[in-house]
């Protein structure tokens, strides 16, 4: 246990964190499951929109590594294209 006032902070702040990225990331892999089920092209075009833009939000505020998120959006796009 921290002894420190500060490193009592830093504990909850991480712990809050903890919690909010766990959410942003859930969210995430919902919204790709919902694509990856997706079987009309029109659909899935506007859901790869949101999705991508999504996953970029996530990489710019680090809560996925960037290559992550490139990975994702490229494994998407080929779904989706494999489509129509």
């Amino acid at each position: 246990m921290p002894q420190h006032k500060s490193a009592k902070k830093r504990v909850r702040q991480n712990e809050k964190r903890r919690l909010h990225n766990r959410q942003l990331r859930s969210r995430m892999r919902t919204m790709i499951k919902k694509l990856q089920m997706t079987e009309d092209p029109a659909e899935a075009q506007t859901l790869l929109k949101a999705v991508k833009a999504y996953v970029d939000r996530l990489a710019t505020k680090r809560v996925i590594h960037p290559n992550k998120a490139a990975h994702y959006k490229s494994r998407l796009e080929k779904r989706v294209n494999s489509l129509g």
